[in-house]
């Protein structure tokens, strides 16, 4: 029987009750094939889900969503990862499909924030993405459909509790969107903006050269904003997003956010990082807290202590010259940002993490100011008129 009506344990608290979720005409576009989802489970599903469904209609290319407490951790489509990257994203003993290529690129984007998340797929989710969500850990996963082995991997995943839904890829929202907040309604068009190559022909600064690659890898920066608790910016690099910096109150926060953890993805490749050695039977969530403790500037001598358990030797820590070094090689990234730059500071701090293209709405006081920063560093930068904030 379809549901209209599904009842909740509670909402995004315990103590919220009571909680459910519901539809005003017709049946849920949707089935829960197992386990219960909770309140804050839907709200990730149903924001990943837009998120996927408009990148993979977009590139034509199956798309994957990382989602931790309705913002993105991770976004990426499927293209095929190097040696280096399927080590870094623990996936190297996996024959990937362009599907899992593109969870595997989204979970490894910001592996410490993918802890618990809920997965959101495009495409039908076949064997090998099942196998790397069956090693991670994850509350959920959201997708058109499901193949019979994949489905048997999950199902036994968490004590066969795993929240598994299958989404009608057709279905469609009303066009007026709703919400209470303090008992007040509030009533808004949907965003339905289309993104798309146009709003990156507005280019502004003395560099005016895209590659096709770079252009991509743009669109995929808008359309995963299009989804993040803003303010936010996004980072990306060969089809995936490599830094998220959402839900910040400052633009240059943002930025500094999601410039860090770019570095870090891109740290995580190092030789020095690949050859790390742990010892048997350490969790892969372990073996991601270790190598952030290892990256990390300001880690605590408990932490280190507790290395002895991890690595079997006792690894010497980057220098910070070693990371810069590394860092530097990291080219052609592509930042895109829900709102305008109001300052020069994006573009400095941008610009140390490999940006070299950025889009933006512009409208700024100061955009001749910003600009010129980016012409200081040959960046290309395209203003998109659009801003694209979410909350």
């Amino acid at each position: 029987m379809e549901n209209s009506e599904i009842q909740l344990k509670y909402g995004c608290n315990p103590h919220q009750s009571p909680a459910k979720i519901y539809i005003k005409k017709g049946a849920l576009p949707f089935k829960l094939l197992n386990g219960r989802a909770g309140y804050i489970n839907y709200m990730d599903a149903f924001n990943s889900w837009q998120l996927v469904k408009e990148l993979k209609l977009t590139t034509n290319l199956p798309a994957a969503a990382s989602f931790k407490h309705v913002s993105p951790a991770g976004v990426a489509v499927g293209l095929p990862l190097n040696d280096n990257l399927k080590k870094a994203c623990f996936v190297e003993d996996i024959e990937l499909s362009p599907v899992a290529n593109a969870y595997a690129r989204a979970r490894g984007a910001d592996r410490m924030s993918s802890f618990g998340d809920f997965a959101a797929i495009s495409d039908i989710v076949d064997l090998p993405t099942a196998k790397i969500l069956s090693k991670s850990v994850s509350d959920g996963i959201i997708a058109p459909g499901y193949t019979k082995e994949a489905l048997e991997l999950l199902m036994q995943k968490k004590k066969g509790s795993y929240l598994i839904i299958q989404m009608d890829p057709n279905y469609e929202p009303e066009e007026i969107e709703r919400r209470e907040i303090f008992g007040i309604t509030f009533e808004q068009g949907r965003n339905n903006v289309k993104i798309d190559r146009k709003l990156l022909e507005n280019i502004v600064t003395k560099n005016k050269d895209i590659d096709e690659a770079s252009k991509r890898d743009l669109i995929l920066s808008m359309i995963t904003l299009k989804y993040t608790q803003s303010n936010s910016v996004c980072f990306a690099y060969d089809g995936q997003a490599i830094g998220v910096g959402a839900g910040q109150q400052s633009r240059i926060h943002c930025t500094r956010l999601a410039a860090s953890k770019a570095d870090i993805w891109y740290l995580r490749q190092h030789p020095v990082v690949l050859g790390l050695q742990f010892k048997e039977g350490v969790a892969r969530a372990n073996m991601d807290n270790a190598i952030d403790q290892f990256l990390r500037d300001d880690v605590t001598e408990m932490e280190l202590k507790q290395w002895e358990n991890i690595f079997e030797k006792i690894p010497k820590r980057l220098t910070a010259e070693e990371k810069s070094e590394w860092i530097s090689k990291l080219n052609g990234v592509s930042l895109g940002s829900d709102a305008f730059f109001p300052f020069r500071d994006n573009i400095d701090r941008a610009a140390q993490s490999g940006v070299k293209y950025i889009v933006q709405p512009g409208g700024s006081v100061r955009d001749d100011i910003v600009t010129e920063a980016c012409d200081e560093y040959g960046i290309v930068m395209a203003h998109s008129k659009l801003r694209l904030f979410h909350h």
